[in-house]
């Protein structure tokens, strides 16, 4: 397209790749949705944009939520790591906080992603004051790297204990090693998180060492693709705290995208939901794997200071708080030795997918149970890799290993399944509403991913929600959340001192040199910003206390006084408890600074329906569908064809490219100003 200027968000899921285009130049909108490419990841999100884009070079800017790191981490595939760290401390990263996996039974078993043979130690030592008892040998650092890398480990994490209150000993061992590494994958762990409480700050920065291999190699395989195809624009990265980062930043700090594209949906769900009226909304982004769940309150999403990929793997870098779970749509049903109906969290995933796909999947999933019960078009399978799917094979598979064994119709155990994986959904819903004081009743579901539209009806009745808003293009939400993500970074640093004893004065200074710090990083990726804000929050805590309350501060030209620290805490502490702690003194422990470049809006308007017609106008036919216990005649219709202020009453499906809506009966669907659609119950 002459004179086109794009601008594409890339989601990449472990069962599609989703594809959003913004053409700048004329204000159009595309998307495509293609099947992911197991291995190399790079080849499916390469094949997807060229799918609708033909010149390469007419693209400005390509954003990018990636699960390479999150797979590595669960699937426990990243690079052979090693660690060197002080004498005294090689199993920090084993003994955790000394939890255990499960609270009951005699097990407690952990196995580390670094074995104990690749952690070695060297003689060093730093007090907790930050004064060195003893300097680090440069050459013990050396040879003990060299050892490591003979041994057959890709990365190093250099990690010394009380390195966040003086780094000087692990800056000059990190030095050692990368004169001796054959590679550039060495990590300090001060350098990804120079804050109190050892464990954390090593798990976060072993687990960026780990990755690093990994994520570096497909980053590049990445951009050596798309130079091939004529691309000289940026490419960006979305980092877990829903912001983005350039790729050179993503190579050296692979460890903030681990949870990348889950983020870009909540942020695209937030943007979305904001410009429709919703400030409470719920996100439900169900793939072909898993089920993510995330609350977004007054318009904000939540911020998680640390997070755990999977027990025992600790990530110490905000993040935006998600529940996953697994219950996708290739979460594969089976009756266990007890005789009770499973759902997941074991997946199909795209290949070989359900066994409507026909691709060699024998066990049945949530996909064939929406096949089975009529809610699925067989003949509109989404993302363009099958002509058509067999309901035939579903029902056998459903009949074989549920309905037979259960002793139901092939209906009911269809349903049964669908009825699992609704419960489980809506488990995920409470933990993230109910059980933090969110009444659910005050929120709306906002259901996106390829499946998530077939379960809301389920959702907003199982767990008392208000309503539900299905955004245009409910399959590549997340793929919309790159393009509409600001550009992000976080920095924290340990004061670890009592407010009394703390110059107030240097510590608003040091704030300011560290943010504009932050800013320059902003400023080299060569990306244009409408607008750059700068956020400070300090973790406070009364004397003997061991949990935090994050306190916002307003840091401008003038100094910061201990007052305007003390009235700052005492306000954030009233907020969170309701009453203050008199006569106890009160300690800074870290300040946090994000600098967030915001990019230019994207006009939801964009995604108004024009020229759209009445409902009667769009109903394309009947199908029956299997709901509550019977057979229903529901209404079909091409949901990207509704007019906006267009009604549809359940039971009814709403067809289009990258997903199917069901409206369950007993509830009604309108078509919002944005195009978005409104369900809720009749009447």
């Amino acid at each position: 397209m002459s004179g086109s200027a794009f601008v594409i968000g890339v989601d990449v899921g472990g069962t599609f790749t989703d594809v959003f285009i913004l053409d700048e130049a004329n204000g159009r909108i595309t998307t495509a949705k293609v099947p992911s490419t197991r291995g190399d990841q790079s080849k499916g999100f390469i094949e997807g944009i060229a799918s609708r884009v033909a010149d390469f070079g007419e693209i400005r800017t390509v954003v990018h939520g990636t699960t390479v790191g999150t797979n590595a981490l669960l699937e426990r595939k990243g690079a052979r790591t090693g660690i060197i760290t002080t004498e005294g401390f090689r199993d920090v990263l084993e003994m955790r906080r000394r939890d255990r996996p499960t609270t009951w039974g005699l097990k407690g078993a952990f196995t580390p992603v670094v074995a104990r043979t690749d952690r070695v130690e060297v003689t060093e030592r730093v007090l907790a004051d930050g004064s060195v008892l003893r300097a680090v040998d440069e050459r013990e650092v050396a040879a003990q790297a060299k050892a490591l890398a003979e041994a057959g480990c890709d990365a190093v994490c250099v990690f010394f204990i009380n390195g966040y209150a003086n780094n000087d000993n692990e800056r000059r061992a990190v030095e050692a090693v990368r004169s001796v590494w054959p590679n550039p994958y060495v990590t300090a762990a001060t350098e990804i998180l120079p804050e109190i409480r050892e464990f954390e700050r090593l798990s976060t920065a072993t687990l960026n060492a780990y990755l690093q291999p990994v994520v570096s190699s497909y980053l590049d395989r990445l951009e050596t693709g798309l130079k091939a195809e004529g691309f000289t624009g940026d490419i960006l990265i979305v980092q877990s705290n829903g912001g983005v980062m350039s790729i050179d930043t993503a190579k050296r700090y692979p460890v903030r995208t681990a949870l990348s594209g889950p983020a870009a949906g909540v942020i695209a769900a937030t943007r979305i939901a904001s410009a429709a009226g919703f400030d409470n909304i719920i996100t439900c982004d169900m793939g072909g794997t898993s089920f993510d769940v995330s609350l977004v309150a007054g318009g904000e999403a939540a911020l998680a200071a640390q997070t755990a990929i999977d027990f025992g793997m600790v990530v110490r870098t905000p993040m935006i708080e998600i529940t996953t779970i697994g219950a996708g749509g290739g979460s594969i049903a089976a009756v266990d030795k007890g005789g009770l109906l499973q759902v997941g969290p074991e997946s199909a995933g795209s290949d070989p997918g359900p066994v409507a796909y026909g691709l060699g999947n024998t066990r049945p999933t949530v996909t064939d149970a929406n096949v089975v019960l009529g809610r699925i078009n067989p003949d509109r399978p989404i993302g363009g890799k099958l002509d058509r799917l067999d309901i035939e094979a579903a029902r056998s598979a459903i009949d074989s290993h549920i309905a037979t064994p259960l002793g139901l119709s092939v209906e009911a155990a269809a349903e049964a399944i669908l009825k699992l994986a609704n419960a489980k959904m809506a488990g995920a819903i409470r933990l993230v509403s109910i059980e933090k004081g969110h009444d659910p009743a005050k929120f709306a579901a906002m259901p996106f991913g390829g499946g998530g539209a077939l379960h809301t009806g389920a959702l907003i009745k199982e767990v008392g929600l208000a309503s539900a808003l299905v955004p245009r293009f409910p399959g590549v939400t997340s793929a919309l959340g790159c393009v509409v993500a600001d550009m992000r970074h976080d920095r924290v640093q340990t004061v670890n001192r009592l407010l009394s004893e703390l110059d107030a004065a240097e510590l608003g200074r040091a704030i300011l040199r560290d943010a504009e710090e932050t800013r320059a990083v902003l400023g080299s990726a060569g990306v244009g910003f409408s607008a750059i804000d700068r956020l400070v929050e300090l973790d406070m805590l009364y004397l003997g206390q061991t949990h935090t309350v994050g306190v916002p501060l307003e840091i401008g030209e003038e100094d910061l006084t201990a007052d305007a620290i003390r009235e700052a805490f005492e306000t954030a502490y009233r907020s969170a408890f309701g009453r203050l702690l008199d006569g106890i003194p009160m300690r800074v422990m870290n300040y946090r600074i994000a600098v967030i470049g915001r990019r230019p809006q994207l006009d939801m308007a964009l995604f108004a329906p024009h020229g759209g017609k009445p409902a009667a106008e769009c109903r394309t036919g009947t199908r029956r569908v299997y709901a509550e216990g019977a057979w229903h005649e529901a209404g079909i219709y091409e949901r990207l064809s509704l007019a906006v202020g267009a009604r549809v009453a359940g039971p009814a499906l709403l067809e289009q490219a990258d997903t199917t809506i069901f409206v369950d009966p007993g509830l009604v669907a309108e078509v919002d100003g944005f195009g978005n659609l409104v369900i809720s119950r009749a009447g």
